[in-house]
This record gives C-alpha cells, sequence and structure tokens, in this order.
C-alpha cells in the first residue's frame, strides 16, 4: 500500500467476469459498495481514472491491472505526485504509464507509451506483456517494475525515474514451481509482515482450468525468488471458481489478501502473517458501475485511503477509482 506519509510495514479480469464498462472519466459518485466483512472499509466509487477515448495508446480498448505509486521524493525528476502503472492485455498489450498530483486526479498519460513493449531487443519478443506492478525500493533508490508476458512468465525491470527501464530478467515462471502450472502471471510484491528485508509475492497460477492465488518470497526483489507448489488460496463456494488480482491487505492486523474472484466480486481471505492459514471472509467490494471489480491497488493521501482497481467485462475494461 503506497501512501504520501513515511512508508511503513505495516488475470486481468478472469473469462467468467460480468458485463458493462459504463464508467465516465470525470469524477461522479455513486452509491457506496459496502463491504460485507465486518471491519473492513466500504468504498465508493469516485469515477474512471483515464479516458480511453483520449489516450494516445490504446491499442485494444482495454485498461488494466493499476498499481499506484508515490514518485514525489523518490524518483529523479518526477512528472507528478504520484505514478500509476497500467497496460493493455490481449496483444500486444504494453506496460504504460500515468502521473497525477492527487489521487483523485486529474491523470495524464505519459507521452512515450508504451514504456515497455511486448519486443525487447536482446531479451524477448512475446505476444504481449501485461499486468504492471511496482516496487519502489529505497536501499537503492530505484523502481522494480514486474509484469507477465507471456503467461507463464513474469519479469522484472528497475528505473531510476520510473520512466525509463532496465531488464532484470525472469522472476518467476512455470517450471520454478512445478505443481502442474500451466501460468504463472498477474504478481504483486510486497514486505513480508514480520520478517524484515524479506519480501512475498503474490500471484495467479492456473492449474488445469482452475487460477488460484500462489505465493513466493525473497530477500532479493530481482533475484532469488522461491516458490511455495501448493496455492495460498483456493477459490471456494461463490467465488465463480477462479481466483486472480491478489493484493495484500497490511490493515486490520495483516495477514490478509484481497482478490478478485470468477464471480465478478473482490474477495477477501485470512492467511496470517505466516502466511499458514486459508479462512474465506466473504466479499470486499461489489462494482456498482460495470458490474465487475478486479486487480485492485491502495493509496493514502492525507488520510483517506483509495482503491484503483480495473472494472467492467474482459475486452472493455478501465480503471476505476474507489474512496474509503
Amino acid at each position: 500500500m503506497e501512501s504520501d506519509r513515511k512508508p511503513t510495514l505495516g488475470r486481468r479480469g478472469l473469462l467468467l467476469g460480468a458485463a458493462g464498462a459504463g464508467a465516465v472519466a470525470a469524477l461522479g459518485t455513486a452509491a457506496p459498495a459496502r463491504a460485507a466483512i465486518s471491519g473492513f472499509p466500504q468504498f465508493t466509487r469516485l469515477g474512471a481514472a483515464l479516458d480511453k477515448s483520449s489516450l494516445d495508446y490504446n491499442p485494444t480498448d482495454e485498461l488494466i491491472f493499476p498499481s499506484i505509486r508515490l514518485a514525489a521524493g523518490r524518483v529523479r525528476n518526477p512528472l507528478g505526485k504520484w505514478y500509476m502503472y497500467y497496460a493493455p492485455h490481449d496483444d500486444p498489450g504494453g506496460i504504460c504509464l500515468a502521473y497525477a498530483d492527487s489521487l483523485e486526479g486529474p491523470w495524464h498519460e505519459y507521452r512515450a507509451n508504451p514504456i515497455i513493449s511486448r519486443d525487447w531487443r536482446g531479451h524477448f519478443s512475446v505476444p504481449h506483456v501485461s499486468s504492471p506492478h511496482a516496487v519502489w525500493n529505497p536501499d537503492d533508490r530505484r523502481m522494480y517494475l514486474y509484469f507477465h508476458g507471456d503467461n507463464r512468465t513474469t519479469r522484472v525491470a528497475t528505473s531510476v525515474d520510473g520512466q525509463h527501464f532496465t531488464y532484470g530478467g525472469v522472476v518467476l515462471h512455470t517450471d520454478m514451481v512445478g505443481a502442474g502450472l500451466h501460468e504463472a502471471s498477474y504478481a504483486r510484491v510486497f514486505p513480508h509482515p514480520v520478517k524484515d528485508g524479506m519480501h512475498i509475492m503474490l500471484y495467479m497460477g492456473r492449474q488445469g482450468q482452475t487460477r488460484k492465488i500462489f505465493i513466493g518470497w525473497s530477500h532479493d526483489l530481482a533475484s532469488g525468488w522461491k516458490f511455495k507448489p501448493e496455492p495460498l488460496i483456493s477459490p471456494r463456494e461463490g467465488e465463480g471458481g477462479q481466483l486472480s488480482g491478489a493484493h495484500y491487505w497490511g490493515r486490520n492486523g495483516g495477514g490478509h489478501v484481497v482478490y478478485h474472484s470468477g464471480a465478478g466480486t473482490m474477495h477477501a481471505a485470512y492467511v496470517g502473517t505466516s502466511f499458514d492459514r486459508e479462512d474465506h471472509l466473504g466479499v470486499f467490494y461489489t462494482e456498482p458501475v460495470a458490474t465487475r471489480a478486479a486487480a485492485p491497488s491502495f493509496a493514502e493521501e492525507d488520510g483517506r485511503l483509495y482503491m484503483y482497481y480495473e472494472a467492467g467485462r474482459r475486452g472493455h475494461t478501465n480503471i476505476a477509482i474507489a474512496r474509503a
């Protein structure tokens, strides 16, 4: 989770996602989508972060997997206070950047999107790259950007300005996990809640035809990742038979994961700070306009908690903003 205060430790929409984008870029208000889980906040949808019709780079008319990071005081020559990484998913994909001076916008498209394309000379050439997730590392003052392409592979690149990246290699591949995985993507990385210097990676793995949440860990953001072959969270009744887009939730005592379900809603589970539990808690958020919500990214500004997420049916998604 990102904050404008000093930091402390604290697949894109699934095939079964339900219909209708219907969002507009101008911020408006919608009725709060009430969380069914005691102690968790209620979020009110404000609107869409970007107007897809005005973008210079929009090859497939879909925007997914936002990653919000504080840029001011961190990256060199920031374009704005906040950076948002996002991408289309269908071929050719492409990792994109937008920037803003407030979490309520307005957001501005970076002039040279995509910042990472599906062809990186000397490194890879794949049908698409997508699902960016950025991590700021204060130790070397670099932004680490994780992204997938193809669907079996997650890669990392690093940058001092958050705009121009150096390739770092493969950090996750289905062959590194085993467990009969056919996909390993939509990864997000977070500091381990209790082990200093360690990070965890939550990602989607597909076993057979079922997508589940898996976990990995490393003391090095760019290498040395190890992965548990057993899933961390498997779909239960009411979750549409598929899971994706997991985000670690460090509030409420920590040890929670928020994720997208094939039912089109976001759910939460308690896994503990040792990641040895799997208590499904219920619906975390229901999208009030586009009927489907996925891939949340959380950030805090002026004491207010914001959630950016992808909204809408597969192939027609946009980035929506909600506020607690």
